[in-house]
């Protein structure tokens, strides 16, 4: 039996099930191997730069937003989005934070500072939303978070 089109996941479609947040296996099954290369790639640098920093913490933001994967400590420092088919990161980008993108600003890729440019500020910043499908996309988000919070110094 074929089902209409519109019970399909579409692409960005968040996990919904509000049994139990995903797990790894989980994730993978939604976002598909492709993205899902990043998904843990992305959480060891964020353990291996940031140690004992984080302690992330799924959020369930009802049957439109599913699930994210929260990085917190006393300010938000990423949200992970795992969407059928792809994976985000959510940045949110404070005067502090915009004022530095902005002094680098042609030194990020195109792609990235379009994405800043296009985003709504907020009264609590700027949610900078970035697609992670390729090592670059990867390398931008670990760059926006270094710059957003410098990692401890080891030693």
């Amino acid at each position: 039996m074929i089902l209409p089109t519109s019970t399909l996941p579409q692409i960005g479609d968040r996990i919904t099930d509000k049994s139990a947040p995903p797990d790894d296996s989980a994730v993978r099954e939604w976002i598909r191997a492709e993205a899902f290369e990043h998904w843990p790639e992305l959480r060891s640098w964020i353990d291996e730069f940031y140690p004992g920093v984080f302690a992330p913490d799924w959020l369930y933001g009802g049957k439109n937003r599913g699930w994210s994967l929260r990085y917190k400590k006393t300010k938000a420092f990423c949200t992970l989005v795992p969407g059928y088919r792809r994976f985000s990161a959510v940045v949110v980008m404070g005067r502090a934070e915009r004022e530095k993108f902005e002094e680098r600003r042609y030194v990020w890729r195109p792609q990235l500072f379009k994405l800043y440019d296009e985003a709504k500020t907020y009264i609590d910043g700027k949610w900078l939303t970035v697609a992670i499908s390729s090592p670059d996309d990867l390398h931008d988000v670990t760059d926006l978070l270094t710059m957003k919070r410098p990692p401890p110094s080891r030693g």
